[in-house]
């Protein structure tokens, strides 16, 4: 990969001192270039959850502008949002999924739910809230096998940041995808911020980030189990 690092946190990885996406997030360094993630996390997936067309009359004519939101994760305990604005919807596109791998952030997971005991790192650990905007998004634990009972735009952003099974509740204005996006974001940031004992990481089993096994090879593992 033809990349020279422009800040601290670069050198570091391309140095092979920080090898993986939690040590960087550890070293508190602020994540200014997505080629870090990209070579930390080399499986990243993207999506589109908003793209609006925005037309204004000047005085030399009409200006047509794109406005684009995006999500990016890889499916286990990493997920990112970022938004962007341009002439063109390719470059715009791409310039979003760039500030969404900036804005990356380690989540938690667990069993939660007291209707599942499982311990196993399917869902939540515990209640998370975010607000954007009017809408408020409230994420919940839930057993096993429930799925993800939420919107469709909290689905994608649960989805690609590995969480299995949740119940959500949103209030306000969830037509805005960009706010239920960014409230669905807001949520998922708390569980980072939220402190645990190590009974409760014990009992809940809650682990940050990867947990090194892709969904199928978890469902193989709990059939086997």
């Amino acid at each position: 990969m033809d990349w020279i690092p422009k800040t601290r946190l670069g050198q570091m990885v391309r140095s092979g001192e920080v090898t993986t996406m939690s040590g960087a997030l550890a070293t508190k360094l602020p994540l200014r270039e997505a080629e870090i993630v990209d070579i930390l996390l080399p499986d990243l997936k993207d999506e589109v959850i908003d793209l609006n067309m925005v037309q204004r009359m000047t005085d030399s004519g009409r200006r047509v502008r794109f406005a684009v939101t995006c999500v990016v994760g890889n499916g286990d305990g990493f997920v990112g949002v970022g938004r962007a604005k341009g002439k063109e919807v390719g470059p715009t596109i791409r310039k979003a999924i760039d500030n969404a791998k900036i804005n990356i952030i380690e989540i938690k997971r667990g069993c939660g739910s007291w209707e599942c005991g499982c311990a196993q790192p399917h869902s939540l650990p515990f209640e998370v809230r975010g607000d954007c905007g009017s809408v408020s998004v409230t994420l919940k634990p839930a057993p096993r096998g429930i799925s993800l009972a939420v919107g469709d735009v909290a689905k994608s952003l649960l989805t690609l940041a590995g969480v299995r099974d949740s119940w959500g509740f949103a209030r306000g204005s969830t037509q805005t995808k960009v706010n239920y996006a960014l409230a669905t974001f807001e949520a998922l940031k708390e569980t980072t911020r939220i402190r645990v004992t190590d009974a409760q990481r014990n009992r809940l089993n809650i682990v940050s980030g990867s947990i090194g096994l892709t969904v199928a090879e978890t469902d193989v593992n709990r059939m086997e189990e």
